[in-house]
């Protein structure tokens, strides 16, 4: 005996047809252009246009200029210029005082960065997870107060805070004075007159301009640490120091990676500060950087074009450092999920 349903070969006819037409159907392309509408277009302008206009206007088209200019006589008050090639390059690297302001700014972007950064991080621990090892995870008591005055010197412009230390660093300044009333007689010292100690004073009141700063950015990104993650290192036993070395710096890694890249820049300038501090360029050049002699060339000696290659040998030296620095911090700590250095 059999079955007659008509109903269902009706709709089963229907969705062949359905079927057929839909494979017949092309498939859409990847990467079909989008339509362009008038907020698509309008998006790109000024989304993506109008900063890559800026950018080549005001960054990429000085640095060609300076070049240019790096490779003739250019006085820098005439219209006048002769085209002398890489000449300035070689009498750079041939200059022994401009060969010593490249190791001060070396050792500046060293040293300070290392400096400045480990004093951000030891303050910003204590702040934040640097209180009783029982209860809830928190920084030390008072911990508001140190933050303000850590952070209080940042918020003076460089220049001054330059002046006001080259003042306590007379001879008959508050630092020899102070010494005198704990019975250190320093004999009237100048601390930025000496070779052994102009760039080690100078590098402390770099360090106390900045450390602030840096210790604010690391509080902020260690509160963005879950609490969850210090409650389980505590259960399993660890103590302070453990924590912050295997919980919290691999957590903020890259803070700490861009921190180190844009004190390293400020290191390499430093111009502001060195020349509050000693404006000549300190006993026997010891504290003279990059930025100074650049300055000294162009506006006193009229000699634009080598201080232009300067400026390049300055630029490229910056992006080599930036580099560097991502370079090791990729290798100190590989990478993250998902590629992520």
């Amino acid at each position: 005996m059999s079955l007659s349903a008509p109903g269902l070969d009706a709709a089963l006819d229907t969705s062949a047809v359905v079927t057929a037409r839909t494979a017949r159907r092309k498939a859409p392309r990847a990467g079909l252009r989008r339509k362009l509408t008038f907020d698509y277009v309008s998006f790109l302008l000024v989304f993506l246009g109008l900063p890559v206009a800026i950018f080549l206007i005001f960054v990429i088209s000085p640095f060609i200029q300076a070049v240019y200019y790096s490779m003739t006589n250019w006085t820098g008050f005439s219209t006048e210029m002769d085209f002398v090639g890489v000449s300035n390059f070689v009498r750079l690297f041939q200059n022994e005082t401009f060969l010593q302001a490249m190791g001060n700014n070396a050792l500046l972007a060293i040293v300070v960065p290392l400096i400045t950064l480990t004093i951000a991080l030891i303050f910003a621990s204590m702040i934040t997870v640097g209180g009783p090892s029982h209860g809830q995870v928190r920084g030390l008591k008072g911990s508001s107060f140190y933050r303000v005055v850590s952070f209080f010197p940042y918020v003076i412009p460089a220049i001054v805070i330059g002046i006001l230390w080259s003042m306590i660093y007379l001879p008959n300044g508050l630092l020899n004075g102070l010494l005198g009333l704990v019975g250190i007689d320093t004999n009237d010292f100048a601390w930025l007159g000496d070779e052994r100690t102009a760039m080690p004073v100078t590098i402390f009141v770099i360090v106390w301009g900045m450390v602030g700063f840096y210790m604010v950015l690391f509080i902020a990104a260690i509160k963005g640490i879950p609490a969850e993650t210090f409650e389980a290192a505590r259960l399993d036993g660890a103590g302070r120091t453990r924590t912050i070395v295997s919980i919290v710096l691999p957590q903020i890694r890259d803070n700490v990676q861009t921190a180190y890249i844009y004190l390293g820049i400020m290191a390499l300038d430093a111009f502001v500060y060195m020349a509050a501090l000693n404006p000549t360029g300190g006993p026997g050049n010891t504290t003279l950087v990059m930025s100074q002699y650049l300055f000294r060339t162009a506006f006193e000696k009229g000699q634009f074009g080598l201080a232009s290659a300067m400026g390049v040998v300055l630029a490229v030296i910056t992006l080599v450092f930036a580099g560097l620095v991502i370079g090791l911090f990729r290798l100190i700590g590989g990478k993250d999920e998902g590629g992520r250095a």
